[in-house]
């Protein structure tokens, strides 16, 4: 079977996020890559749980609270279509277009 020790031990606790719902309506976790079934929970809800029971390939928990979900901040930063377009006019005003571009690096030879 499975020689590696599981990473939870019963009594711990963690956050946790139910990822899925198994077959028998219990939510799934996972802590460290092993899964725990939590009942009373459904998928997307964010728990602390404890660990009650721990076998080879699994465990189960309970909810000890529920939690609000963390909110992550997007490394995207998104603008409006006006601000947008308001950066545009932006930029037009900043530099002035000219017929000359370039006329001062021929100067040089």
């Amino acid at each position: 079977m499975n020689d590696k020790e599981a990473p939870v031990k019963a009594g711990e606790l963690y956050d946790v996020f139910i990822g899925s719902v198994g077959g028998k309506g219990d939510g799934i976790a996972k802590v460290k890559g092993f899964v725990l079934f939590v009942p009373n929970t459904k998928k997307g809800d964010y728990v602390k749980v404890k660990v009650t029971k721990v076998l080879a390939n699994a465990g189960f928990a309970e909810v000890v609270e529920k939690l609000e979900k963390p909110i992550r901040e997007s490394k995207f930063e998104t603008i409006s279509a006006q601000e947008f377009h308001e950066s545009e006019e932006d930029l037009s005003e900043k530099y002035e277009e000219s017929d000359d571009f370039g006329a001062d690096l021929d100067d040089e030879d």
